[in-house]
């Protein structure tokens, strides 16, 4: 399962959310990007280490 987090910044790393988020073990991030201009759409995904984690994060 992945936590949705949206409305961010142009300016946020996988770095940045990496850090909001450790409260527990992150096992992923994500940061999609734009396809023709390569920037960040302003949304990502956060994957935690186990299901309780993510409810915390929540």
């Amino acid at each position: 399962m992945s936590i949705y987090v949206g409305n961010l910044s142009f300016e946020v790393t996988q770095d940045d959310l990496s850090q909001v988020f450790r409260i527990g073990s992150v096992k992923r991030v994500q940061l999609p990007t734009d396809r023709e201009t390569g920037r960040p759409r302003g949304f990502g995904f956060v994957e935690m280490g186990t299901e309780e984690e993510e409810a915390a994060a929540i």
